[in-house]
């Protein structure tokens, strides 16, 4: 793909400084800037060349300034596709002012091509992080502004186009760039919603405080109005929640909804959004189909029944004892052939485990998993966990510990429902 200049579309871009996209988020063109910036940092991640992702975002929206989408709002992305061809780019380019809109709905179509899926998520994902950066989140029934509509969109691009990153990275990320980007009076309405509000700016409670009631009087307001300015522009904004922590949870909302619609027990969800690397959604499908089809089979239905039984008896001794039976079992106190078995499978089911984990190979480490099935049980039908030597009791609860840390490397199976 040739990388074009867009003369021909520049005054109308210059038109959108013009217009207002939201009050607190400024003009059309800034938003543009922002898309155009988190376009080239998505880019790679999809497969797409940086310059043209972040050319294509730059005149996808150019015709938001023409007076045929002026009459027509619905042609927005249509007429932006025969404009670009008109300015003399090529074919792909021109799609991406028409796809980077999509999905719109959830049998609406996902684009594919690699620049129009890096424009795509850059525009949702400015979106739902602006908004959410001036606490305009979704509150029950009400979305005005369509968040939950645009994050199953990312959630649709993300996992028909196997898109694999860390969300939370650019969640984080977008909604610092909008919090250094806010004028400082919005930055202060915000602000006096957060209870640690003067650590974001550097000052006191009572300075903060004292400032505000400053700025009430007229003879103060343009001195205080200028300290504000000054210790916004050298506020750490990181410092401002984790921001985009509870954005993410908007997304599992919906991802629930979407997986659920497609066969995905719930509890099989919450299973495996209570393991590390939530925000990475199309490894998290990954995890939740391989686990799902584990249950589906009775050695891996047979195998959480282990898995419980175990974790519910090392559970009741812990809180019992008042301590956390994490050592390590040594299997030279085992005494029962059983139990000597099941050291043996642990110790083959770990080394198969591991490397498919690191592959994030989920359904080869539950195949590895659902083969403890038979020790497991044999374990439970001839050893009794409380036995009359300490050493020997001690040793068996560390065992149990670790079939609940082997059983729970792809899933946080406590959450499966009974």
């Amino acid at each position: 793909l040739r990388v074009v200049e867009a003369e021909k579309m520049q005054p109308w871009l210059e038109q959108l400084r013009n217009v207002t996209f939201h009050a607190k988020l400024r003009s059309q063109a800034q938003r543009i800037d922002r898309i155009a910036a988190l376009a080239r940092e998505i880019a790679p991640v999809v497969g797409a060349d940086p310059e043209v992702a972040e050319q294509a975002a730059r005149v996808a929206k150019a015709d938001l300034s023409s007076e045929m989408v002026y009459e027509f709002p619905e042609l927005q992305g249509v007429m932006g596709g025969y404009y670009a061809k008109a300015a003399g780019m090529g074919n792909e380019l021109a799609a991406v002012a028409h796809e980077h809109y999509q999905p719109l709905g959830p049998s609406d179509d996902v684009p594919s091509a690699p620049v129009s899926v890096a424009v795509a998520l850059a525009d949702k994902i400015d979106t739902l992080t602006g908004f959410w950066a001036i606490d305009e989140q979704p509150t029950g029934s009400k979305d005005p502004f369509a968040l939950r509509r645009a994050a199953l969109g990312v959630i649709r691009l993300v996992l028909e186009n196997d898109v694999r990153f860390s969300l939370l990275n650019f969640l984080n990320e977008a909604i610092q760039t909008h919090h250094s980007n806010l004028e400082w009076p919005i930055k202060l309405e915000i602000l006096q919603r957060e209870e640690e509000a003067a650590s974001y700016i550097g000052v006191s409670i009572e300075r903060l405080e004292e400032l505000r009631r400053e700025e009430e009087d007229p003879r103060e307001k343009a001195a205080t109005e200028a300290r504000f300015a000054e210790l916004f522009a050298n506020a750490d904004w990181s410092k401002w929640r984790a921001p985009g922590a509870a954005l993410l949870s908007i997304f599992h909302d919906r991802l629930k909804v979407y997986l659920r619609d497609r066969g995905i027990r719930y509890d099989v969800i919450d299973a495996c959004l209570a393991m590390p690397g939530n925000d990475d959604l199309a490894l998290l499908v990954k995890r939740a189909t391989a686990l799902q089809a584990t249950l589906a089979t009775d050695d891996g239905e047979n195998l959480i029944q282990g898995f419980r039984r175990a974790n519910n008896i090392l559970t009741q001794a812990e809180e019992k004892d008042g301590v956390e039976y994490s050592f390590g079992a040594d299997p030279k106190f085992a005494e029962d052939p059983a139990e000597k078995a099941l050291f043996t499978a642990l110790d083959t089911a770990e080394a198969r485990i591991k490397p498919a984990m690191e592959a994030q190979d989920f359904e080869a480490a539950m195949h590895a998993m659902a083969a403890l099935r038979g020790p497991i049980d044999a374990f439970f039908e001839a050893v009794q966990g409380n036995a009359e030597s300490e050493i020997l009791r001690r040793n068996r609860l560390n065992l149990l510990h670790r079939i609940r840390d082997t059983c729970g490397a792809v899933a946080d199976l406590t959450r499966l429902a009974e």
